[in-house]
């Protein structure tokens, strides 16, 4: 039986669940964007419930931290925006 790996890597490489940076490139419908991460792979990404807290407007070219879903590695959640 082969055990899944415990580093956070999937067995092809790409880190799921981990805070990663990113660039906006493009906003999207129903609040949703599109980040480019520093790895050089895009995902969609919604607004995590503390920035919509604080009114966070996003345009392309901002730098964000995005965690990635581990179900599904081309969506994630923006937890910041970064200066």
């Amino acid at each position: 039986m082969v055990s899944a790996p415990t580093n956070g890597l999937q067995s092809d490489g790409l880190r799921t669940g981990g805070l990663e940076t990113g660039v906006v490139e493009a906003p999207l419908p129903r609040s949703l964007f599109r980040v480019r991460l520093d790895s050089g792979q895009r995902v969609e990404a919604s607004l995590g419930a503390q920035a919509r807290q604080v009114v966070v407007a996003l345009l392309p070219g901002d730098r964000v931290s995005v965690i990635r879903s581990k179900n599904d590695p081309g969506r994630g959640r923006i937890t910041a925006k970064l200066i």
